[in-house]
């Protein structure tokens, strides 16, 4: 008979997975902006933010095992929204009509809005093989989902 502690062991094993890929994910884009110069545009930031509540759902799966389909979920979102993403890089889809760059409360509006680069949604900066970094961030994410899921068919 299985103890309770084994059969947690793929949850923590699928929550960790999800956490690692998308920490190095997280960890690649702020590499590539801040040792690449290569600003992120509106969607990358939606998919930075889809990895942080993978990060922060992981932590409390962790806590509370439960939770366990959480982080799931937010992979699934991350997911989607790289492939999203490289849909409008491609042109296989209209994406947002605006990239924003963001400013802080108490910075002039304009000398924000004029000194902020202008990064677009539908253009690649970098691609490696033929995919985007959107397009990377996709297959990796799906792959971690795919894996997660042989995980715990095969618990």
């Amino acid at each position: 008979m299985a103890t309770a502690g084994a059969a947690l062991r793929p949850l923590r094993q699928i929550v960790w997975l999800l956490t690692a890929v998308s920490g190095t994910l997280l960890l690649g884009a702020l590499g590539f902006q801040h040792l690449g110069g290569l600003s992120p545009c509106e969607m990358c930031q939606w998919q930075r933010w889809a990895h942080l509540a993978v990060l922060a759902l992981g932590g409390l799966a962790l806590l509370a095992p439960r939770l366990w389909p959480l982080p799931l979920f937010a992979m699934l979102v991350a997911s989607g929204l790289g492939l999203f993403h490289a849909g409008v890089e491609q042109k296989w889809w209209q994406g947002p009509t605006q990239c924003a760059a963001g400013f802080s409360a108490g910075d002039d509006l304009l000398g924000s809005i004029l000194a902020a680069p202008l990064v677009r949604c539908d253009q690649i900066p970098w691609s490696f093989l033929g995919l985007s970094m959107a397009g990377w961030n996709a297959l990796i994410s799906a792959t971690a989902l795919v894996a997660a899921l042989a995980i715990w068919r095969r618990a």
